[in-house]
């Protein structure tokens, strides 16, 4: 029986580093230090597998406001909560002056049982022009960690909470005449080393067969600089309003995935009215063959169903060190 066990360390009122025994699993950082063309925005990097290799990219030179784990919206109601320019049907990406910001409130929890441990948070999602658009709580757990078979998980939960005075519209390059730019949403960037992975998904996908196309998941296998071998599992949620999610997904010249909320059709959220978002993201150290994906997966959605009385309990609010 492992002695290992999961701690949470908050640091300095910038980050919370999530450990399993002296490896750490991954860093959630909430206060932002970017510039405004970037979209300053919380993300998950670095992220590791249980062999200790990071599975995410940070500021490419290609996409600099790409940082490893996010969420992220291209185009709200013309508002740029993503990064860099704004794809403009005709013009290509154009630099405006609608960078919005998703800006860290408070902490409602931050609580482990050393076996599982669950993060969340409150947002508000600000335009350029500094009008509070969407509020948000946002969950993320770490459900059970298996470290003979070298796996975790992370589940994310997004509610959004449309605060304007005027329905907010989500869109997508694609929709905007891009084609397959259909990214949003849940935003993975994998390190240089994963570009050429392989990459298969629910159905018997694979390939380049899969942009665009739903699925239940997706699962990439990228190669680490050492020569070592990691995959990663994305989840849809059976409650998610266009479940199965269409996907976003390079191998070449990027590594990257998105189970895009706005891929080939917008998505209004109505004033006053809420939408819920929730995705889970497996990362196994190895590679991992489809029928040990599927194992995988089911195992997620058990978890994703248990009753959520069954989460860690004891808040570590005034225990974190």
């Amino acid at each position: 029986m492992t002695s290992e066990r999961l701690l949470l360390v908050d640091t300095a009122d910038e980050c919370v580093e999530v450990l399993w025994g002296q490896l750490p699993l991954f860093t959630y950082v909430y206060r932002i230090d970017a510039p405004r063309s970037e979209s300053p925005k919380p993300y998950l990097h670095p992220v590791r597998t249980l062999s200790g290799d990071v599975i995410t990219g940070f500021r490419p030179e290609d996409h600099v406001w790409h940082k490893g784990v996010q969420m992220t919206a291209p185009n709200l109601s013309g508002q740029n909560f993503w990064g860099g320019g704004t794809y403009v049907h005709g013009s290509g990406y154009v630099d405006l002056p609608n960078n919005g910001t998703m800006e860290h409130v408070e902490w409602e929890e931050l609580e482990t049982d050393g076996t599982a441990a669950r993060l969340v948070e409150r947002l508000t999602w600000r335009t350029a022009a500094g009008e509070v658009w969407i509020e948000e709580r946002r969950t993320i757990e770490v459900p059970r960690v298996d470290s003979s078979a070298g796996v975790y998980q992370l589940s994310f939960t997004f509610q959004l909470r449309n605060l304007a005075s005027h329905d907010l519209v989500f869109a997508s390059p694609a929709i905007e005449g891009r084609p397959d730019a259909g990214y949003g949403g849940l935003f993975w960037r994998g390190p240089d080393s994963f570009v050429g992975g392989r990459i298969i998904a629910a159905g018997g996908l694979g390939g380049t067969d899969i942009m665009g196309s739903r699925a239940q998941w997706l699962a990439f296998t990228g190669c680490h600089d050492s020569g070592s071998l990691s995959t990663l599992i994305f989840i849809d949620d059976t409650t998610n309003l266009r479940y199965p999610t269409e996907w976003f997904v390079r191998t070449s010249p990027i590594a990257c995935v998105s189970p895009a909320l706005a891929f080939s059709e917008r998505l209004t959220l109505p004033a006053a009215d809420e939408l819920t978002f929730r995705h889970a993201l497996v990362v196994a150290a190895g590679d991992v063959g489809r029928a040990d994906i599927e194992r995988l997966v089911a195992a997620a959605k058990t978890d994703a169903t248990a009753d959520a009385d069954s989460s860690p309990a004891p808040k570590l609010r005034a225990s974190l060190s």
